[in-house]
């Protein structure tokens, strides 16, 4: 559809565009109509709702990550998934501002849907995967929160909770992954009691849980922190999207993400042993508990989830700037006789009432979408 609607404009030059160019720089510039924008948001969320996936477009995600061998999971989770979310921020955010801030409360509503879903879901579960397949639905509904609450803590903890969940979920599957091979099973009917006879296995498994659901020390917990930070104070100048009811509907997500995920090592790692028949198997030359290869590649991605935890600020020096850019690039489209206003409100780090101002712009079916920014005295 942005492809048609190029194509359209070069000719006619029907919306005062007129210009064929795949330069993000140039497209960003671009004073597009708000009702175009409204379009253009819609074929473009359709694509990257769908690759996060976003509630309610999940379905075909626990099957993948249940059929896929582990290293595929470990590639969905750390990577793929991502791609949907980068695509929002790359492309949505900053070329489409009018129509961002338009969708922003239905996104929210859809973010915190795969949120309580994903969680409820994944607490159901038989199959240690699938389990964790529904929480990255969880996860991902919290970036995508925090990306439309269009503030700068927003942001940040959206790009930040998008590396740590690569890590503590691609950590996870792996874990599930050398379970398996041992078992050939991944059921919690079939499995039970596997941390005495598996030290080093139970600790990687519990260290990784504690990472995926946030504690306090470990990487989750910062990424989470901001989503929520910017959820909750998204209105607080009373022109933001969001606000305490959706912080709470996200703290509850939390909530029984530390339920679903506490259960899972409770059933796996305590009470009396259950293993299947035959098992475990070390006729590839694995031995009952973790070996020196298995841990050195659990080792790093501990160490990061530790290093991040206790020195977020690590990557959030290079986070928060490209973060608070995808907010600048809505400046781009405001008049200059409220651009200088614009900009000592993000020197202040207040940026988003300026952002903010293309909800009136769209009310009024400003095409310029300048003469809706506010004034700063």
């Amino acid at each position: 559809l942005f492809l048609a609607y190029q194509a359209y404009s070069l000719p006619t030059s029907q919306f005062g565009v007129g210009v064929f160019t795949f330069d993000l720089e140039t497209l960003y510039a671009l004073r597009l109509p708000p009702e175009t924008q409204w379009w253009l948001f819609i074929a473009f969320a359709a694509g990257f709702a769908i690759k996060v996936p976003l509630f309610p477009f999940h379905t075909w995600l626990p099957l993948a990550h249940t059929e896929a061998p582990t290293a595929g999971s470990v590639l969905l989770a750390g990577i793929l998934l991502k791609l949907g979310a980068y695509g929002f921020l790359r492309f949505s955010l900053p070329m489409l501002p009018a129509a961002t801030v338009a969708f922003a409360p239905l996104m929210a509503i859809l973010a915190i849907g795969g949120i309580l879903w994903g969680a409820l879901a994944a607490w159901v579960q038989q199959d240690i995967k699938k389990l964790i397949a529904y929480s990255s639905v969880s996860h991902l509904g919290f970036c995508i929160l925090g990306m439309f609450s269009l503030k700068s803590a927003g942001l940040t903890g959206s790009v930040m909770y998008m590396v740590n969940h690569g890590l503590s979920t691609g950590a996870l599957f792996l874990v599930i992954g050398m379970i398996y091979e041992r078992y050939h099973t991944r059921r919690f009917d079939q499995l039970g009691g596997l941390a005495r006879p598996m030290p080093w296995m139970a600790f990687f498994l519990i260290f990784f849980t504690l990472s995926s659901i946030g504690l306090p020390g470990l990487n989750g917990f910062v990424g989470e922190f901001l989503v929520l930070l910017g959820t909750l104070t998204s209105n607080a100048d009373g022109a933001g999207p969001l606000g305490i009811i959706h912080a709470a509907f996200a703290a509850l997500g939390i909530i029984l993400g530390a339920m679903y995920m506490l259960y899972l090592c409770q059933r796996v790692l305590f009470g009396p042993l259950r293993e299947p028949a035959g098992t475990p198997d070390t006729s590839m030359g694995l031995s009952r508990d973790l070996n020196r290869r298995e841990l050195g590649i659990l080792a790093p991605i501990a160490a990061a989830c530790l290093v991040l935890g206790l020195l977020p600020n690590l990557i959030l020096s290079s986070i928060r700037p490209a973060a608070d850019e995808q907010i600048l690039a809505r400046l781009r489209q405001v008049p200059e006789k409220t651009r200088d206003s614009g900009l000592r409100a993000q020197k202040h780090d207040q940026p988003d009432e300026t952002l903010l101002s293309y909800r009136s712009a769209f009310a009024t079916g400003d095409r310029t979408t300048g003469s809706g920014g506010p004034r700063h005295e």
